[in-house]
């Protein structure tokens, strides 16, 4: 949830190779197995100029989390 809610800020770049590598504040995500899961499952995607955003999918679990919490 905490990499959803860094990209949902804004904060997040994303290389656009086959296992694409999350970046938070310019420091490349300590786990990239979960941000590799993220972006394969459809959750985060690369954007234009590299930054990281949100698929709706990926609202979505934001937003389900944030309710259920």
């Amino acid at each position: 949830m905490a990499m959803l809610r860094a990209v949902a800020d804004g904060r997040a770049v994303m290389s656009s190779s086959c296992e694409p590598d999350l970046f938070i504040d310019g420091v490349p995500c300590c786990d990239q197995m979960t941000a590799h899961a993220l972006a394969h499952g459809g959750y985060i995607r690369a954007a234009g100029g590299g930054s990281a955003e949100l698929t709706a999918a990926g609202r979505g679990a934001l937003t389900a989390f944030t309710l259920a919490a």
